[in-house]
């Protein structure tokens, strides 16, 4: 239940009755005090305390339940209008993102109550100074806004030709034929056979040549014994390159340190072993 704060009505006896606010001062109350109160022309805000002068035109239904919400929306609304520089506007990401944290304290400065003249006069100067690009900005981004409804009107225009196209297809032509089995979808086209499934090994850390440059290996290609079996030589460079590079991940002094500490489960054990031994010499 919902009490307007200058005639005391409540929602339980009137359930239609609608609280409006005005972002001057924020202060909800309900439609027929609006319009008893400010019908013949601007007027102080009825709410004790508030020195604002309001004006009928003004007043708006809330959007959210919330007040504080709802003044923080329209505050970071009025900024985003005023302050809509676009990163291609600055030299870095970083510039961008610095601009961005110098808007947001100015924001929460508003929200908070924090030094409100001196913050709303640095937003008139730099309305002031920048109103050219405040504008062409706003411009573009209504251009990019209409675009992207333009082509989200085409994409739903499509899609409703092609639903009318397939509708048409199943037209009925009047001659209906029980019992007729359901055509079943194309089978797609088999791939090649991969005994590994899609599963592939590849080297991250070398690339395993054709040919190596070595006495032992100029020797062992003139060997029919090696070859004998099909054995072939790219299979020890692969071989040797894996037991090689295989160390590079492997930090020993971090492993042996980490040996020596008792791990959760360990310490768990004893610390109820402990309890478990005080607890049956002091049975009292």
């Amino acid at each position: 239940t919902e009490i307007c704060p200058v005639c005391k009505s409540s929602t339980y006896l009137n359930p239609n009755m609608r609280f409006l606010v005005n972002p001057e001062c924020y202060h909800k109350m309900c439609e027929s005090c609006v319009d008893r109160i400010f019908t013949h022309g601007p007027a102080p805000c009825p709410v004790a305390g508030c020195k604002r002068t309001l004006r009928k035109g003004k007043f708006r239904p809330l959007t959210f339940e919330d007040i504080a919400v709802e003044r923080e929306v329209d505050i970071r609304r009025k900024m985003a209008k005023t302050f809509n520089k676009r990163e291609e506007d600055f030299e870095s990401l970083r510039d961008y993102n610095d601009y961005l944290n110098q808007v947001e304290d100015i924001t929460f400065n508003l929200l908070n109550g924090i030094e409100i003249e001196a913050t709303n006069r640095k937003i008139a100067q730099y309305q002031e100074s920048n109103r050219r690009e405040i504008d062409e900005n706003e411009v573009l981004a209504a251009t990019e806004t209409n675009e992207t409804a333009r082509a989200l009107m085409r994409k739903k225009q499509a899609a409703a030709a092609a639903a009318q196209q397939e509708s048409m297809a199943k037209e009925d032509t009047g001659l209906r034929f029980k019992g007729l089995k359901g055509r079943a979808a194309a089978p797609e086209p088999e791939k090649p056979y991969d005994p590994f499934g899609g599963y592939k090994v590849d080297h991250s850390y070398f690339v395993v040549q054709d040919d190596y440059k070595w006495d032992w290996f100029d020797m062992a290609k003139k060997d029919p014994q090696i070859y004998a079996g099909g054995y072939d030589l790219k299979e020890y460079y692969s071989r040797t390159l894996s037991d090689a590079f295989a160390g590079l991940a492997v930090f020993v002094g971090d492993e042996i340190g980490g040996k020596d500490k008792p791990s959760d489960a360990t310490a768990a054990t004893q610390t109820a072993a402990v309890a478990a031994a005080s607890s049956a010499d002091d049975i009292f």
